[in-house]
């Protein structure tokens, strides 16, 4: 073997396509050489050699828990980092949009605003409209999300900038097609400019609190990834078979409306309103446990203590006067859990319905604040999986039927 390959030669030995071997030169899983004459960009022999043995290794990993390279998200017992960067201190300087594009490209855009395409926000909103009143936020994302893929003809082109321009229209079209509950308009009056504004009025009738909405924003930038959650994971399979960036949200959105993993929201709210409308948590709590069911908001299996995003929205929310009551509540189901000695912390399920019942939204308002932050992690892990071999997310089944043969039936 040589001891430099062309980009050609190194892309047969990965078994990808040229345009991958340039994506792990991005990402610094291989070193690039420019020639001067002729071969163009060339590369070590043995470094792609050994590349390609890491990726046949994982491809014949044996069934278990599955491990997958990813330079997005790092989560240690009391922290998380985004690129490397602590992830509540990125959240807490910079708005949804620049955390969004730090994610995704490993550059901060200072002042990014996201914008809707008009063609695929005005097929969304029909597709949207069509749906029965009863319709969860989850169901108009889904379907807003295959209305606006049908609009983009571009939607198969899957290099790094046509991904990133349909990410970059995709989460506004989804929140300009959520249906606005109060008669503020979505761009009235003074105050924060970006999603969390435009997503303001689609959560609540009431008029904007620019805090409020600092608020709403903070939540959003916490929630962008959280490494491979169950949606993430869902996410990386279809864009390990090429799915086009609207089809991996879409499977994102899927795995999301499981009860293990969207729904955990929603009884998090209906807990707090129960909370204040009894006058304490002692009862509520009691409740809960007297059935066999979990306290909603407590605990995370990825963090010893507090969840570092729980921990940053309570300080945000504490500074609210209309937050006190709802916040003061959450507080109590903690300390009531603690004394019983069970140990569990609060977890950003509890914050986030802090903000929702503070502010008159609905129950689903967290399920719809969570799947509109999680869609620009959903791109990021895309991308990413998009520079891997394809179809690598392919474990074996290990059946356990009837041996063959067997007579028809």
């Amino acid at each position: 073997m040589n001891d430099r390959l062309t980009t050609r030669e190194a892309a047969e030995l990965l078994g990808v396509k040229p345009a991958t071997v340039y994506a792990y030169v991005s990402r610094g899983l291989l070193g690039s050489r420019r020639e001067p004459v002729g071969r163009g960009s060339t590369f070590d022999a043995a470094e792609v050699a050994a590349l390609a043995r890491r990726n046949r290794r994982e491809a014949a990993a044996p069934s278990g828990e599955l491990s997958v390279r990813t330079a997005l998200t790092l989560i240690e017992p009391d922290r998380y980092w985004f690129r490397g960067v602590d992830a509540v201190e990125l959240a807490g300087r910079h708005g949804y949009e620049e955390v969004a594009e730090w994610l995704w490209t490993g550059r901060l855009q200072l002042g990014i605003r996201f914008t809707a395409p008009p063609g695929l926000l005005a097929a969304a909103r029909r597709a949207v409209a069509a749906l029965p009143d009863h319709s969860g936020p989850v169901d108009r994302l889904r379907v807003a999300t295959a209305a606006a893929a049908v609009a983009d003809p571009l939607r198969f082109d899957l290099s790094e900038d046509s991904v990133l321009g349909a990410a970059r229209g995709l989460i506004p079209t989804l929140v300009g097609a959520l249906p606005i509950l109060g008669t503020e308009p979505p761009d009235a009056g003074e105050g924060p400019a970006g999603l969390a504004a435009e997503l303001w009025p689609r959560l609540t009738g009431l008029h904007r609190d620019p805090a409020a909405v600092g608020v709403l924003d903070l939540a959003l930038a916490l929630l962008t990834d959280h490494d491979l959650a169950a949606s993430t994971l869902a996410v990386r399979v279809a864009a390990s078979a090429r799915a086009h960036p609207y089809a991996c949200v879409s499977a994102g959105l899927g795995a999301l409306e499981g009860p293990l993993h969207g729904g955990a929201g929603p009884l998090a709210h209906r807990m707090l309103l129960d909370v204040l409308e009894r006058g304490g948590a002692a009862p509520v709590v009691a409740d809960h446990l007297r059935t066999g069911r979990r306290v909603p908001g407590l605990g995370h299996r990825l963090y010893q203590g507090e969840d570092p995003r729980a921990a940053a929205l309570f300080a945000r929310l504490a500074g609210l006067e209309p937050a006190a009551p709802a916040l003061a509540a959450a507080r109590e189901v903690v300390a009531v859990t603690a004394r019983q000695g069970r140990g569990l912390h609060a977890n950003v399920d509890l914050a986030l319905a802090v903000l929702t019942v503070s502010y008159g939204m609905s129950a689903e308002a967290g399920e719809t604040v969570f799947a509109v932050a999680r869609t620009a992690g959903w791109i990021a892990h895309a991308l990413e999986e998009y520079g891997e071999r394809p179809l690598r997310m392919r474990p074996t089944g290990q059946y356990t039927g009837p041996r063959p043969p067997r007579p028809l039936p």
